[in-house]
């Protein structure tokens, strides 16, 4: 049975948090696939530990940071596909069935995501995208949160074929931030990106992602994108939405002046863009942009 299957290797990088870990480890383990089923735990900047014996551990030998491990891990594994998972999430038991079937239906496809439930204090909401495939003007218009780096499932060969295939995760991503935008964009310029509009994956946000708050970063990282996908500035409404979140991650930072010229960029691109709107409210002193960001992430959703 399982020889119809492709083979599944499974990338779970982590940081510190065993706990959590074990979550994620047993989820994935606990998959309903047929196929052959690989699972590599990557500690990054973080003592080695053993885990359960069906699951390979390995220490981080690339650039610190998520980039480079989910990377060592690619370079560990053999397999045909090569699924990620963070730490801190949990995957639905048919998510790599339904991920498989929908890719290897599809001739082409190299790259596949899934729809998402976003958990966070205490409340659970769906993020669905309502399309089956994502192409590069989708992923330009929108960052598509839902398309999360834990529904992420590709063919491994093209991850590693540079520079025929879509290429590694890249590790100059400033604090591997944005490394999962990127690497959608470069795989949706290949072949669109398969999608199952299907909740398969909890996301825990908040305050146990390692970047939550690192304003400075977040910064770097979207101009970092915006340099390396001219996509982006080339969509109105993408553009004033990345000049909109850059503006209200310099005034949470007291940027004042950067907040401004950005908040300025995204209303010449789209007078309508909210986030201009947070921005002006957090430079003036009307709100703080941690309790925005606080009340966006109850209802599933961020700047």
């Amino acid at each position: 049975m399982t020889g119809d299957w492709p083979s599944v290797g499974v990338v779970i990088p982590t940081r510190d948090r065993l706990q959590l870990l074990r979550r994620a480890v047993d989820a994935v383990l606990a998959q309903d696939y047929p196929g052959p089923l690989r699972v590599v735990v990557v500690f990054d900047q973080s003592p080695v530990s053993e885990l359960d014996r069906a699951v390979e551990v390995v220490a981080n030998s690339r650039t610190p940071g998520l980039a480079g491990a989910r990377n060592t891990g690619i370079a560990a594994l053999d397999t045909d596909l090569v699924a990620f998972c963070d730490d801190d999430d949990v995957w639905a038991p048919g998510k790599l069935t339904r991920q498989v079937e929908a890719l290897t239906a599809r001739p082409g496809a190299e790259f596949a995501t899934c729809a998402i439930e976003v958990e966070y204090g205490g409340r659970v909401t769906p993020r669905l995208a309502g399309a089956s495939l994502v192409g590069v003007d989708d992923l330009a218009r929108s960052r598509m949160a839902m398309l999360h780096a834990s529904t992420f499932l590709a063919r491994r060969r093209s991850l590693v074929d540079v520079p025929d295939g879509i290429g590694p995760v890249a590790e100059d991503a400033p604090g591997s931030q944005n490394e999962d935008w990127d690497l959608l964009l470069r795989a949706a310029r290949r072949a669109p990106v398969v999608h199952v509009d299907e909740p398969l994956v909890r996301v825990l946000w908040g305050r146990t992602s390692q970047f939550a708050y690192e304003y400075a970063t977040k910064v770097s990282s979207l101009r970092w994108m915006l340099d390396r996908h001219p996509e982006i500035r080339a969509c109105r409404a993408g553009a004033a939405r990345v000049y909109g979140q850059l503006a209200c991650w310099s005034a949470a930072t007291g940027n004042r002046r950067d907040a401004w010229h950005w908040t300025r960029a995204a209303l010449r691109s789209n007078w309508r863009e909210p986030r201009a709107a947070i921005a002006l409210a957090a430079v003036t002193g009307a709100v703080r942009v941690e309790h925005v960001l606080g009340v966006l992430h109850q209802r599933g959703r961020g700047i």
